[in-house]
């Protein structure tokens, strides 16, 4: 991108009215992507206006500045190409601060916490599997509760049966954590209707499990491994055509889900063939006990440092995606060549996003066909 960025432009104008801003602001989406730059804006009598956002690299907030004496506020960041951020406008009144999403940008997205506003650098694009295909036959979801002594709890989840589904056919096993959140963020139902029908990915049974305590059950926690493979899988085994080499069961999960994937298969080596793991939290100290996670990450910052104190090959591969803009980046990738060392395949995707549901719904096409290739992709590969 050569020449003035439009801001600078609008700048040089100055003194400019309102129906001249008002123009601006119409010819320009929010916010302006020019080559790398991004420049945001904020339309409002405030006494300050900022860019909050989790972006590991930049100042947050980013600090916009008044275009002379308008009601227009700005400021412009780099945003290398492929990148996607979410972020949100925060705007102070006197002593009264306010948090809320871009009222001149209509892209959100969504998550157990919230919304946010998203910003989306040149060359990022949404996968177009991601979109309902009206060609792709839909999967079913059915609803089940599996009693759980483990978890001592009646455990609901969600079973995807593919496409022209066939008791008389053996399908493969991905048991996903935090389930009813890849269904509702991530839209793993039309994920899996799309890549199964563009036959990327071989048809598969999905069980999806949302979680009890989430951040106890998840943080290396002995009762919700023994439930998943002493209870969920048998349970699924007897009830369903499932294949019963353990090569053809996955594990998933994002963040602490990952860390829950990670250690059931450590708990019960060679019973799963594979994991994908999303921006797990493989948190970890080399020296003391200062990992800066909070008593959160107490037990999963234990498990983390005696599993690379005595790594073992616990799976015979591994996905992993993990976004450049988060604070797990040096993590996650400290953690490939300790899996690599133990001779697990290992397959490493980074990507110029951050911590959230978009960037893991992003990655599903390419770790979902990875780990169960379709014939399209054998032709390809």
């Amino acid at each position: 991108m050569t020449g003035r960025l439009a801001i600078n432009r609008l700048r040089e104008r100055l003194p400019v009215d309102g129906p001249a801003i008002d123009r601006f602001v119409a010819r320009h989406a929010s916010p302006i992507i020019e080559g790398e730059r991004a420049t945001f804006l904020y339309r409002g009598d405030v006494d300050d206006a900022f860019v909050r956002h989790r972006v590991v690299g930049l100042p947050d907030p980013l600090t916009m500045r008044r275009i002379g004496e308008s009601d227009l506020w700005a400021v412009t960041t780099v945003l290398p190409e492929g990148s996607r951020v979410e972020y949100q406008i925060e705007i102070r009144k006197g002593d009264a601060y306010e948090r809320f999403n871009d009222p001149l940008n209509p892209w959100l997205a969504h998550s157990p916490m919230g919304s946010s506003s998203v910003c989306a650098a040149s060359g990022y694009r949404v996968p177009d599997w991601v979109a309902p295909d009206p060609e792709a036959r839909p999967g079913t979801l059915i609803q089940q509760v599996i009693p759980s002594k483990a978890l001592r709890r009646d455990q609901p989840i969600h079973i995807y049966l593919p496409a022209r589904f066939n008791r008389a056919q053996r399908y493969p096993l991905l048991v996903v954590h935090d389930g009813t959140d890849y269904l509702k963020f991530a839209g793993m139902k039309t994920v899996l209707d799309n890549l199964i029908y563009r036959l990327d990915v071989d048809p598969l049974i999905a069980v999806f499990v949302p979680p009890g305590d989430r951040i106890k059950e998840y943080a290396n926690y002995a009762p919700h491994a023994r439930f998943i493979a002493r209870e969920l899988v048998p349970a699924l085994l007897e009830g369903l055509p499932v294949r019963e080499e353990p090569e053809w069961r996955c594990l998933m999960g994002s963040s602490f889900g990952g860390i829950a994937s990670l250690s059931t298969a450590v708990r019960y080596q060679g019973f799963f063939g594979s994991l994908l793991l999303q921006s797990a939290s493989l948190v970890f100290t080399d020296i003391g006990f200062d990992h800066g996670g909070g008593p959160a990450f107490d037990p999963v910052v234990k498990f983390v440092n005696k599993y690379r104190a005595k790594p073992a090959r616990v799976v015979d591969r591994i996905y992993m995606t993990c976004g450049t803009y988060e604070p797990l980046i040096t993590a996650n990738r400290s953690m490939v060549p300790v899996f690599r060392h133990t001779g697990t395949r290992v397959h490493y995707i980074e990507a110029r996003d951050g911590h959230n549901w978009d960037n893991w719904r992003d990655r599903l096409g390419d770790g979902l066909s990875w780990l169960f290739p379709g014939p399209q992709r054998f032709v390809y590969e």
